[in-house]
Formats: C-alpha cells, sequence, structure tokens
C-alpha cells in the first residue's frame, strides 16, 4: 500500500467522471457563470481504466464514481463496468442524486457497482427547492427505491446542513436511518472555489456539535459504532434502541485529516491531492502522449508523496481553484 510523507495508508480513489449536475445545490453550483469540462477534455472510459489499473497497481483497493451527478454521463454502465473488471478493486461504490437511477441502478449493479451514497439534504418539497433547486422529493424516493431494489443497500443518505435552509430537518433523515435501517450521515459546509458558494458556506454554516444536539433532543442518544474505521470521515453512532447509522462528518469543526486515505481524480483528468487545497498533478496529459499503466503509476505515486498533511481552515485559507462540483467530494 502506499504511503504518503506523513505515514497515512492511502488507498481509495474518488473518480470524478463529470462535472455537469441536474441539480444547482446553493452551496455548490451558481445558477449562472458556470462553465463545464467539454465532452472532449473528459477522460475516457478507457483512460479511467488505465488509472484504476494503475491505482490497483501500487496498491489502491477502494474506488468511488463521484461527479458533478455520474449518471449523466452517458457511458456510465460502460465505466463501472471497467472498473468493476479490474482484478483487485475489493470495492466500487457512487455517490448520486438519485434522480435518474430509477432506469440505472440495475444496469449498474450488474455492471459491478457494489454501493450507493444518495445525496439529499431534506424530504420536504418546498425546502428542497430552495436549497437544492431542481428535482423533486418523488424523484429522490423513486430513485432511493430503485437502488434498494437492485441490492445496492445498505442505502447511504449524505446530507449538507445548511443553516436556514435544512437545518430544521436533520431529525426526519435520522429518523429515517431508525425506521428503514439507513446510514444518514450529516456534513458540514465547505468554502471551496470562491464566490457566491463559498460565501454560502461560511454564513450559513452549521457545526456538526449542533446537528447532533438536535437530533438527540429529539430522538434520544446516540451510541458510538463499534469496531469504526479509523479512516472512515464520518463518526458513526446508532440510537440506543438499535435500527440504522447516524454519520457525522466535521472538517471544518473536527478535521480528520490525520487519518486520511484519500486520492482523487478529477473529470479533465487531475490528481487532486486534497479536497481543501488547490495542489493538483497532471494524468491526462500523459495518457494522452501514449502514457500506459507505468506512466499512471509514476503520477500517482507522486501525487500521495506531495499529498498535504490537511487544509488551513483554522487560518482562514480556502481553496480557490474549484468547486466541489468540479472535484466531486
Amino acid at each position: 500500500m502506499p504511503h504518503d510523507r506523513f505515514g497515512r495508508e492511502i488507498n481509495y480513489l474518488r473518480l470524478s467522471v463529470i462535472d455537469h449536475c441536474n441539480l444547482r445545490c446553493v452551496y455548490c453550483m451558481p445558477l449562472r457563470g458556470l462553465s463545464f469540462v467539454p465532452s472532449p477534455e473528459l477522460l475516457t472510459a478507457a483512460e479511467i481504466e488505465t488509472v484504476v489499473r494503475a491505482a490497483v497497481g501500487v496498491g489502491f483497493r477502494k474506488f468511488r464514481l463521484t461527479g458533478g451527478e455520474p449518471t449523466l454521463r452517458p457511458d456510465i454502465v460502460e465505466v463501472t463496468r471497467r472498473i468493476g473488471s479490474v482484478p483487485g478493486v475489493e470495492d466500487l461504490a457512487m455517490t448520486s442524486n438519485a434522480i435518474l437511477l430509477p432506469r440505472l441502478a440495475h444496469p449498474l449493479k450488474e455492471a459491478g457497482l457494489r454501493r450507493l451514497n444518495i445525496h439529499v439534504d431534506t424530504l420536504h418539497q418546498e425546502r428542497l427547492t430552495k436549497l437544492m433547486r431542481f428535482g423533486s422529493v418523488q424523484e429522490i424516493e423513486a430513485g432511493i427505491a430503485a437502488a434498494e431494489s437492485a441490492g445496492l443497500i445498505p442505502i447511504k443518505i449524505n446530507c449538507t446542513v445548511t443553516r436556514d435552509y435544512n437545518d430544521s430537518d436533520v431529525v426526519d433523515l435520522a429518523r429515517r436511518a431508525l425506521e428503514r435501517d439507513w446510514h444518514v450521515r450529516f456534513i458540514e459546509l465547505m468554502p471551496l472555489g470562491g464566490g457566491e458558494t463559498a460565501h454560502v458556506a461560511l454564513s450559513q454554516f452549521v457545526p456538526s456539535s449542533e446537528t447532533r444536539r438536535r437530533i438527540e433532543t429529539e430522538l434520544g442518544p446516540l451510541v458510538p459504532l463499534d469496531g469504526q474505521n479509523r479512516s472512515d470521515e464520518a463518526r458513526n453512532f446508532r440510537f440506543e434502541g438499535g435500527g440504522g447509522v447516524v454519520g457525522f462528518i466535521s472538517p471544518v469543526s473536527e478535521p480528520y485529516c490525520g487519518s486520511c486515505n484519500r486520492m482523487r481524480l478529477t473529470a479533465d483528468g487531475k490528481f487532486h491531492l486534497c479536497l481543501l487545497n488547490d495542489d493538483e498533478l497532471d494524468v491526462k496529459r500523459a495518457l494522452r502522449k501514449g502514457g500506459g499503466v507505468d506512466e499512471v503509476k509514476e503520477i500517482l505515486l507522486r501525487a500521495v508523496k506531495l499529498k498535504p498533511t490537511g487544509h488551513r481552515l483554522d487560518e482562514g485559507v480556502s481553496p480557490q481553484g474549484r468547486s466541489m462540483f468540479q472535484i466531486g467530494g
């Protein structure tokens, strides 16, 4: 397994396959002024497979497809099948907003997808429209049902908590974990990319401690989950009576940089060294000059060695180069 210069084992690669999205969450994508990577500049399915083969060759075992919204990519089933067929891939997951899952959940499962994280910030239509702007609760519920039907379980829900938008809805989502054996994770806002979305992340920030207090006040004490994986970004809990998992991802108030095991590949072919830093190494250039698995291995190992120890949000330094939809979370 590759280790960075701080002794962290890096074995998890998050692959952004597209930067388009069919939602416009207020903390992620403004309604106007957006520019996206032209299709010819996205890594092809074959190029993504080459990156995965290289990653497996140096010790990566866990992979996740992200976006934008990955299901918007026309060849997403082929991308999934290519990755799932690489020997040594032990886990292949996806983060999706669920809207297109009614027609894609079963093909993705058959192609080798094992797990899904579904992004939904609220199950109240009026507040969903205010926060996520497009889409509907009905569409998301249908996508969740399709994922369950396809066997992409347990369902994991990602909720980004935004003050005055959905902070009052966290209890409803936590109750779903209790009632339906879901895993629901509540995520702190992160100021990425500057501009309007970074302003929302700073001005509407809700610390995980506040979210947890709200849930426990309504639903009872949360008990730490036994045997938690140290590299899991979420701090996970169960209710005293059991049923589902509630997690808190707190990159701002409780950074977990010391146990980070991730590397990210952007849709336009850059290894992004840390979510909350701007540093990157270009791999697409090597691929399009005829480079193969060995060349990609060299670049990836260099990226691992250059991975920073953590962010500098506490010093008022936030990344400016890319917004969340351009990195994949």
